[in-house]
């Protein structure tokens, strides 16, 4: 399992507010995507989660927003799994453009079942991530 990944995102039209900003809201879309691609990046996807009756939600979400964003930025965004414990998975993202630092946001998600029942992290998953820790030699 990767344990950090980056994509590369332009700010669409639609993102903006009136002001040409990216809206405040965009980030967490742009946080989901990232959280997707590095599962993708690490030979898994959501949708296998789900066919296994698995589901993903979100139990906690933050932002700090440092500098804003424009409409057609080309920005970069760093997805980080920080912790994965027996019922949850800590991500931190760090939204870039051009070097800068524009955003930092954490995001905490569950596990549940079709019933909406916490559920544990499936195990591979959990082990997988104990086995990327950097090893201090």
């Amino acid at each position: 399992m990767l344990r950090e990944h980056e994509i590369e995102i332009r700010v669409r039209y639609p993102e903006c507010d009136p002001m040409g900003f990216l809206h405040h809201s965009r980030v967490f879309i742009y946080f989901e995507m990232g959280r997707t691609e590095l599962l993708r990046a690490s030979g898994g996807n959501y949708r296998q989660w789900e066919d296994q009756g698995l589901y993903v939600v979100v139990v906690h979400a933050e932002c700090r927003y440092y500098q804003p964003a424009r409409y057609d930025d080309l920005l970069r965004l760093r997805t980080i799994v920080k912790r994965v414990t027996a019922y949850k998975i800590e991500h931190e993202y760090l939204l870039y453009r051009n070097g800068e630092l524009l955003c930092r946001g954490n995001v905490t998600l569950a596990i549940v079942d079709r019933s909406g029942q916490v559920q544990p992290v499936p195990e591979e998953i959990r082990r997988e991530f104990e086995a990327s820790k950097p090893k201090v030699v």
